[in-house]
């Protein structure tokens, strides 16, 4: 077995033999100058192509008010044009490297990528059925889980909404397009609600008359849809007037005019005589109590 491994005497070194080599890989690198050039350029023009192409797209998007639709869709379609640039010059430089067989390589490699960026994808298709489909718009103030406040932009990752305290939130695409979302700002009125007490020896039809005539007069309540006034229960403290109204949708109109309604009916009630026993809480989202008809 020693006689078979070979000793340092043994083995030769061969400097031709490397020089060979080299030489060889410099005339082939010469040979394939030209068609380095030629797909130098014509990745030139694919990168040029795909420049153009999303501009375009982003300025029609812009001119039809859908901005955020034209950024992302006019990405996307950039990156596959370079990619496809891409390929077509690495065929050129490697002659002997057919498109089906890139094709087939980038359909394999696609599994792959797909799997490694599982979420990235996810996101990224969420915002485009969120731009395409439009259940909100930029602008719009909504409500995505703990998270409420004015939308700035839907990217291609991400949706960036604005707090009312002035934060910025980002919130994938996939949580907002699988998730509940309030949209505050859909319809053009929006509705609040007020419960009033009074003394139980006061005149209820009276008190409801009243607190009705206070609201029809303050600043910021819609006439059409009106307000209304109920008597809405009794307990063993009190009789409960409730007053309902709408405004305008956003959330700085909702709480301003909540406030004057508050006060300017609560001032009213007061004003004709009536006993105020306690204070219930103020429903600003419009969602309806229990013994709500509607």
């Amino acid at each position: 077995m020693e006689d078979d491994v070979p000793t340092p005497e043994q083995i030769e070194a061969d400097p031709g033999l490397i020089i060979d080599k080299l030489d060889a890989w410099l005339d082939g690198f010469f040979r394939l100058i030209p068609n380095i050039a030629v797909a130098l350029v014509l990745l030139a023009i694919f990168v040029a192509l795909g420049l153009a192409v999303a501009f375009s797209i982003r300025r029609l998007a812009r001119n039809r008010r859908r901005a955020d639709l034209g950024a992302v869709v006019g990405s996307v379609i950039k990156w596959i044009v370079w990619l496809a640039g891409a390929l077509l010059a690495l065929t050129v430089v490697t002659p002997s490297l057919r498109p089906g067989d890139l094709i087939a390589g980038l359909g394999i490699g696609s599994v792959a990528i797909g799997f490694a960026f599982k979420d990235i994808l996810q996101n990224l298709l969420s915002g485009i059925l969120l731009l395409i489909r439009q259940p909100f718009q930029v602008g719009d103030q909504i409500s995505v889980g703990t998270f409420e406040g004015t939308v700035e932009h839907i990217e291609t990752r991400a949706t960036l909404i604005r707090t009312y305290d002035g934060r910025r939130v980002v919130i994938p695409n996939a949580e907002v397009y699988t998730d509940a979302v309030t949209v505050n700002t859909a319809f053009a009125a929006r509705r609040s609600q007020q419960d009033f007490p009074v003394s139980l020896h006061d005149d209820w039809s009276r008190a409801v008359e009243v607190a009705l005539q206070a609201a029809r007069g303050v600043d910021g309540v819609t006439a059409d849809p009106a307000p209304d006034a109920q008597a809405q229960d009794i307990d063993s403290l009190s009789k409960i007037v409730r007053v309902r109204w709408w405004t305008e949708p956003t959330q700085k109109d909702v709480i301003a005019t909540a406030s004057r309604v508050r006060l300017a009916v609560e001032g009213a009630l007061t004003g004709a005589g009536f006993t105020l026993p306690r204070r219930t809480d103020l429903h600003l989202d419009g969602r309806l109590s229990r013994d709500d008809d509607g």
